[in-house]
């Protein structure tokens, strides 16, 4: 397989998934590295943001600014709580003006980041997480959110060295190693990529709650390889730990349907189907097997709903809502 086909593979946005590392990530909580205003308002807003009432804290934090508009603290907040309310450029705007008044610290920066990650500019996030990763080159967290970030910009080398960086500061990190395999395929350097998801799945293996990523992974670059039979069981592994995880039903469908098991692919495409149903390529491949199946009518159904779909402009691509970000 050439390496323009496997680039062409990895180059599926994933800020959902940027979004979702930043947001748990534990050294994103609520500008806790501030040297705090002590005063009552502001103590307050962080209990309105820590029970997630944003637009309450929101509301505080304006009418603390109108007294206090050189407060650093208070348009950083409100630049946070604007973030969680969906709101980027606003929340862009309070750290700029926070920034007039003090030089923003690597937990807002992250908030900026994540910013950027939600407007779909990834030159800018990959900015500040640079910039987060130079002034605090010990935060594994930082690193990791910048690999992400370089992968989905399909810089894929610059990507592996933040990854490795994460595996310095925190060994056998099953998220940094599993995305490490992803960077390594994105450069066709499969030998590479198959030892990273082996390593992911081995450093689990006596966990109670495992993580299903690297067994998909592992799955879809054997099935890429022409190697379904051994694609199989990895595929079935990450149904079994995510079992309402759309994008895993899908792969083991297909591997269903390359080993020539048209009933099993048909049942993990249809709970694909029910799990994402705005997704125009699920019911498109259902509508293939059904018809290799001879059943007409409802392959049409299925055809339909796809052109149906595809008319709105809808997702054709299966969402992964990976835990482990």
């Amino acid at each position: 397989m050439t390496k323009r086909f496997h680039r062409d593979k990895v180059q599926r946005r994933i800020s959902v998934l940027i979004l979702c590392a930043i947001t748990s990530s534990p050294l994103f909580a609520l500008q806790q590295q501030h040297t705090l205003d002590t005063s009552d308002t502001l103590q307050s807003v962080h209990h309105l943001l820590d029970t997630a009432q944003f637009a309450q804290a929101e509301s505080a934090l304006r009418a603390y600014l109108e007294k206090n508009p050189s407060s650093a603290d208070g348009h950083f907040l409100l630049g946070y709580a604007l973030f969680r309310e969906k709101r980027p450029k606003d929340s862009l705007a309070e750290f700029t003006e926070g920034s007039k008044f003090e030089h923003p610290q690597a937990s807002d920066l992250k908030i900026v980041a994540a910013d950027y990650v939600v407007l779909g500019d990834f030159t800018d996030a990959d900015k500040w997480l640079t910039v987060v990763t130079e002034e605090a080159p010990g935060d594994a967290d930082a690193w990791y959110l910048l690999g992400r970030t370089k992968y989905n910009e399909n810089r894929f080398e610059e990507a592996i060295q933040a990854f490795q960086r994460v595996l310095t500061l925190r060994p056998n990190d099953i998220k940094a190693e599993d995305n490490l395999g992803l960077s390594y395929q994105g450069l066709n350097r499969l030998d590479e990529a198959k030892k990273s998801f082996e390593s992911a799945i081995l450093w689990q293996k006596d966990f109670p709650m495992k993580d299903a990523q690297p067994y998909l992974n592992m799955g879809i670059l054997l099935m890429d390889q022409d190697q379904a039979a051994q694609a199989q069981p990895y595929l079935q592994q990450a149904v079994d730990l995510a079992p309402h995880n759309p994008k895993v039903r899908e792969q083991l469908g297909r591997v269903y349907d390359l080993l020539k098991m048209p009933d099993k692919a048909e049942q993990q495409l249809e709970q694909a189907v029910a799990l994402a149903p705005d997704v125009s390529a699920l019911h498109f491949k259902l509508g293939q097997i059904y018809r290799r199946q001879g059943k007409q009518q409802l392959a049409q159904q299925q055809f339909d709903i796809c052109a149906k779909l595809n008319s709105a402009h809808s997702s054709t691509e299966t969402p992964n809502p990976a835990e482990q970000n």
